[in-house]
């Protein structure tokens, strides 16, 4: 059986996707070597109590998990199945300005866009 389809652009996911791409790329640029000093260390345990290694390690994961979460939604607008879209746009609004109110020049600015079009699917 076929997912019903409608005229609805799919975009959120995607978009999603293209902010955690930037958000890796920038973490290569601003914690490049803190990463680079991680493998030359052997990854194991090595975060330890340093902040700039726990705040590089942090933005590198927080963008993996953006992408995971821009493939979920992805799927979901492809299948048109948004049953829990509201949650979710609660959820990614909350997020971003809880993330723009303690980092005002983040990247946190990004996710409005996504949250507001997942507020908005009926």
């Amino acid at each position: 059986m076929q997912p019903t389809t409608t005229h609805r652009k799919i975009w959120i996911g995607r978009w999603l996707i293209a902010v955690a791409i930037l958000h890796t790329i920038a973490a290569g640029i601003f914690f490049g070597e803190v990463f680079l000093s991680i493998v030359q260390r052997g990854l194991i345990n090595t975060v330890g109590r340093d902040p700039m290694t726990a705040a590089g390690v942090w933005f590198l994961l927080f963008g993996a998990v953006l992408a995971l979460m821009g493939m979920a939604i992805h799927t979901l607008e492809q299948n048109n199945n948004f049953t829990s879209a509201r949650a979710i746009g609660v959820g990614t609004l909350l997020l971003a300005v809880l993330g723009v109110v303690l980092m005002p020049d983040s990247g946190f600015w990004l996710a409005f866009p996504a949250a507001i079009g997942l507020l908005r699917i009926k």
